[in-house]
C-alpha cells in the first residue's frame, strides 16, 4: 500500500478478504473508512455486527433472513410445489428481481467441488431431500451457473432425488457457460427459467 501504515494494512487485509474485493479496491476502502467521521465509522461497524447478530438461515429454504421464517417462504401466494435449487443466497436476489418465477427456493450453500474440498456432505442436501420427501414438491428446477461444479451438482441432485416422484429440470442456457447467475440480465434469466429442460442423470 505504498506506507507501511499497520493499522491500515490490517482493515485493507480484512476488505481484501471479501469475494471479488481485489487488493487495490481493499486498499481504496480501507482509505474510505479513514475518511469517514467517527460516528459514520462507529455506525458502519454497528451495520456490520448488528447483520451477524440478526441474519441466519431460514429453516425451510437455508436462504438467509432476519425472521422466523423467511418472506418467500411464509408467502401462500408462492407456488410451494416448486423448488428452485441455487448455490449461493445471492441467485435468489438474482431471481427475485426478475419476477418471472413464482415457486420457491433452496440454497444449498455451495457447489460440489472435489478439487475444493467442497463434498455433497458440506450443502444443505438433507434438507432439501426433506422438504421433496413431505410429498408436495412436483418439480426440482436446479439453478446452478452452468460451470462444471454446477453440472456436477444437477447430476447430483438428479440421482439423489429419483427416488420421489418428482421432476427434476435444469434451467435452458442462453446464458454463457462459465459466467454467474447473479450477474446475468433480467431478460436471460427469464428465457432461462421459461425453457428449463429435465436433467439427466
Amino acid at each position: 500500500m505504498g506506507q507501511s501504515i499497520e493499522a491500515l494494512e490490517i482493515l485493507a487485509e480484512h476488505f481484501g478478504k471479501m469475494e471479488g474485493v481485489g487488493r487495490k479496491s481493499a486498499a481504496r476502502m480501507a482509505y474510505a473508512v479513514l475518511d469517514m467521521t467517527d460516528e459514520e465509522a462507529q455506525a458502519f461497524a454497528d451495520a456490520i455486527l448488528n447483520a451477524k447478530a440478526k441474519i441466519h438461515r431460514c429453516p425451510i429454504c437455508q436462504n438467509l433472513t432476519d425472521l422466523d421464517i423467511c418472506p418467500i417462504c411464509s408467502d401462500q401466494n408462492r407456488d410451494q410445489s416448486t423448488i428452485c435449487v441455487v448455490a449461493e443466497p445471492k441467485t435468489v436476489n438474482a431471481f427475485e428481481r426478475v419476477r418471472e418465477y413464482r415457486g420457491v427456493y433452496h440454497v444449498l450453500g455451495g457447489l460440489i467441488s472435489p478439487i475444493a474440498g467442497i463434498t455433497p456432505d458440506d450443502l444443505k442436501l438433507k434438507e432439501l431431500v426433506q422438504r421433496v420427501a413431505d410429498g408436495h414438491v412436483s418439480e426440482v428446477i436446479v439453478a446452478t451457473n452452468p460451470t462444471i461444479e454446477g453440472e456436477t451438482t444437477a447430476r447430483y441432485l438428479a440421482k439423489l432425488l429419483k427416488p420421489f416422484d418428482v421432476k427434476v429440470s435444469r434451467l435452458a442456457y442462453g446464458v454463457p457457460v462459465g459466467s454467474d447467475l447473479e450477474l446475468t440480465d433480467e431478460v436471460t434469466l427469464t428465457r432461462a427459467i421459461q425453457g428449463r429442460q429435465i436433467v439427466e442423470e
